[in-house]
């Protein structure tokens, strides 16, 4: 099925960008340009880009490992009390 009409991207021609990335690094963060670049492609108008992630998201490959989800900040940010002080309003 084509996913983008103006760079005539199919779902298999995603599936397979993101199975050769994955094997190629298994520890790298795959991303629709990223995608878009494997191809030789560019993005165009993005209205594709609804399904483009749909589709990137049915591919069990597109995971992120495990020990990489954790550097998005909420949990380390979340264990960590806040440091900052509030200033003092008198001069």
């Amino acid at each position: 099925m084509i996913i983008c009409h103006c760079q005539n991207i199919t779902d298999h021609d995603i599936q397979s960008a993101i199975d050769w990335m994955r094997a190629a690094d298994p520890e790298t963060l795959i991303t629709p340009g990223k995608i878009y670049r494997a191809l030789g492609k560019a993005a165009d108008c993005g209205g594709c880009m609804p399904l483009f992630l749909g589709t990137m998201r049915k591919n069990p490959n597109l995971q992120v490992p495990m020990h990489l989800r954790r550097l998005r900040g909420g949990a380390t940010q979340e264990n960590d009390p806040c440091k900052a002080t509030r200033k003092s309003s008198t001069t």
